[in-house]
């Protein structure tokens, strides 16, 4: 993991990201003319850097810890529309055009299977 030292990321930005303990911030990723939330990802400096640059989703995979960018065994393309970050600095907010399933299980979302609380009106 990169500290803000020799982050690949603009200066401003990198002083501006507050990560976890293991140099991470969290990025939700959203269908940007939906708004559908689709599923939530790991990056570090690295990984921002290269969905900035390349137009494609890179996350940490804190599992297999190594960078895996969304689609590429999959076939599921998360091509990027937006990142914002968000007023704490602990957030990215990624808007997406998702190609696909988001979910690993094949789910569009990875909010789909397990609704805890739903108000009908």
């Amino acid at each position: 993991m990169n500290s803000t030292a020799d982050s690949p990321l603009d200066p401003d930005l990198a002083r501006r990201l507050k990560r976890t303990a293991d140099g991470l911030v969290p990025a939700v990723a959203q269908q940007y003319d939906t708004g559908e939330v689709l599923m939530l990802g790991w990056m570090d400096d690295e990984a921002l850097h290269r969905t900035l640059t390349t137009g494609r989703c890179t996350y940490w995979s804190r599992s297999r810890q190594e960078y895996w960018v969304k689609g590429d065994t999959s076939g599921h393309v998360q091509h990027v529309k937006s990142v914002a970050l968000d007023c704490d600095g602990d957030t990215l907010l990624v808007k997406v055009d998702q190609v696909g399933a988001a979910c690993h299980t094949g789910d569009r979302t990875c909010f789909d299977a397990d609704v805890l609380l739903r108000e009908d009106t």
